[in-house]
């Protein structure tokens, strides 16, 4: 088979596991089971707790110890028996940690497929910045595939969508034991020191200006990263409490709606050589968090009818905002890191946007919900929330404008070479 194929196949599963129920479990918490916003921003946040140590322990795994294709297939098939069992659950404590624990599994697998994709077609002599995008926009193309299958199976208030994430996962997990082999950097001198020993050297990239600041700014995206998979599907959903859009094609099929984002996200990341080379890692960036700012704004002003053109409009402008950071975020990390660090440098980035960031943005959104964006009623004030998620964007790209400093032509000799 293939090597570019069997790459695909792992890029389409490895965001359908996923995709089956991250946009559609905030519609099961609050309008199937009808949790608070605090409790499920609890069980969300999970994501992000088990990004702030896992990405980088896997990594330091993946480079040190264990074959980083033979330690993704284990992490799946746990995470899918896992999913299997969350029918089960019936209180938001137990959620949580049920979650928590999928999550553990699940967070480190993906740059951990970033790794394996990287190594394999490096070692095949293909060019990572032109091959790369294609395969991964396959996984774009798998988390559509999942949510279209959730919301048409009727699975998207109900625990089916944990149950068709789980049967995908453990697919997934025994098929990446056939990939080829990805062995861990064996360099290390007998008289290196600890850190070095346990693969820490990766921490040591903060010490670095321009990567520490990279961090930090992924960190601060990653608070907004999250907010719309968190909240879409439920926001939408929600019009079905106003008479006149409440049988609109909006509310019965939310999530193929919400599926856009992920539509345009095949564009985007298919965009991304060309925007690389043409404006620079920085500039590339930078139109990701503006993009978050066109995504939360007219998520604000958006309805099911006269203005179902701004909630169309939001989820193309997501393909940008959420592939132009992450995608050329994870080849910024590439370029810029050795290759014995490569995978735990990777787990770093991963860390800081879907552990750090994501965590804070996760928990304070969902207090900030219950205190200031809810209404007497027990509805959710989602025009306010919306605006103010969109004014926390514009001040971060504003704050990257000023401080990062980047030269764009470095970057994409680096990268191409």
């Amino acid at each position: 088979m293939n090597i570019k194929f069997r790459l695909t196949v792992m890029s389409f599963f490895q965001f359908f596991v996923w995709g089956a129920w991250l946009i559609t479990i905030g519609t099961y918490c609050f309008n199937a089971k009808g949790w608070t916003g605090a409790q499920f921003g609890a069980i969300f946040s999970t994501m992000a707790l088990s990004s702030l140590f896992m990405p980088a322990l896997t990594g330091i795994l993946a480079d040190k110890v264990v074959n980083a294709e033979k330690l993704y297939g284990i992490l799946h098939i746990l995470y899918g028996a896992i999913l299997f069992y969350v029918p089960q659950v019936e209180d938001p404590q137990t959620l949580f940690y049920v979650i928590f624990a999928a999550m553990i599994c699940y967070m480190p697998t993906i740059s951990l497929s970033n790794s394996i994709a990287y190594t394999i077609l490096k070692r095949e002599g293909f060019d990572v910045v032109k091959v790369f995008p294609p395969i991964r926009v396959w996984g774009t193309i798998g988390f559509i595939a999942a949510m279209w299958t959730t919301n048409l199976t009727g699975s998207k208030a109900n625990a089916n969508q944990f149950i068709i994430g789980a049967i995908a996962a453990i697919a997934l997990g025994i098929f990446s034991f056939t990939l080829p082999k990805c062995p861990p950097q064996r360099t290390i001198a007998k008289e290196a020191g600890l850190a070095e020993q346990l693969g820490l050297q990766a921490f040591k990239l903060f010490a670095n200006y321009r990567m520490a600041l990279f961090f930090i700014f992924s960190m601060m995206l990653g608070g907004a990263l999250q907010l719309t998979n968190m909240y879409g599907d439920t926001f939408l959903d929600d019009f079905r409490n106003v008479p006149q859009y409440a049988d609109s094609f909006v509310v019965k099929y939310s999530t193929i709606i919400m599926s856009i984002s992920q539509i345009s996200e095949t564009v985007f990341i298919l965009s991304i050589p060309f925007f690389l080379k043409r404006f620079g890692i920085k500039q590339v960036m930078l139109f990701s968090m503006l993009a978050w700012v066109l995504r939360f704004g007219l998520f604000a002003y958006g309805d099911p009818a006269g203005n179902l053109w701004m909630i169309i409009l939001s989820c193309i402008v997501y393909g940008m905002a959420f592939d132009f950071f992450n995608i050329s975020g994870s080849l910024f990390v590439e370029m810029e890191t050795s290759p014995a660090i490569r995978s735990s440098a990777q787990g770093i980035f991963m860390m800081m946007t879907n552990g750090v960031g994501a965590y804070l943005g996760s928990t304070v959104s969902g207090y900030l919900i219950d205190a200031y964006y809810t209404t007497p009623e027990g509805g959710k004030d989602w025009h306010s929330l919306w605006l103010s998620f969109a004014g926390y964007a514009f001040v971060v790209a504003i704050l990257f404008q000023l401080l990062f400093r980047y030269k764009h032509k470095a970057a994409v000799e680096t990268v191409a070479h």
